[in-house]
């Protein structure tokens, strides 16, 4: 009788196996990272388009009258109501708890660099609004 021969891996089948894995890993991660990225930069710009209409929107509605804002966590004042948001929007771009915080301040321009200090900056005087992390032409900035 002749002996049956193993059937099994030998250890240099399974480490080509286990590099093959590493490197396919080594290029989805990074692929994915930057998925995830693009994705938050896109969120907060369309909520700050949204932003913008539903002020528009606002002053349409109300005599050129701008709403509410107060400066805190998501404060947005009438434009948080059914009409308009149904929920305080969020800057996924600064994410963190400072995602829904929103500074007030007259002449208000955009941020210079990015930082997770506050979400969003709105201008009572004229009802511009802005998003942190943000520059100017609304893009974002890059994170450190």
């Amino acid at each position: 009788m002749r002996p049956v021969p193993n059937r099994a891996f030998t250890l240099v089948e399974i480490l080509i196996v286990v590099v093959i894995l590493g490197i396919l890993a080594a290029i989805v991660i990074p692929a994915f990272n930057s998925t995830v990225s693009d994705s938050a930069a896109q969120t907060t710009y369309s909520e700050l388009q949204k932003l913008r209409r539903h002020i528009g929107v606002f002053k349409a509605r109300n005599a050129d009258a701008l709403p509410n804002v107060v400066a805190g966590d998501g404060s947005w004042g009438e434009l948080v109501s059914p009409d308009h948001f149904l929920s305080p929007p969020v800057n996924a771009w600064v994410g963190g708890a400072n995602a829904r915080v929103i500074v007030v301040m007259p002449n208000a321009v955009p941020d210079a660099a990015y930082h997770t200090n506050y979400g969003w900056i709105y201008d009572p005087n004229n009802g511009d609004i802005f998003a942190a992390g943000f520059d100017a032409n609304d893009n974002p900035l890059p994170r450190p």
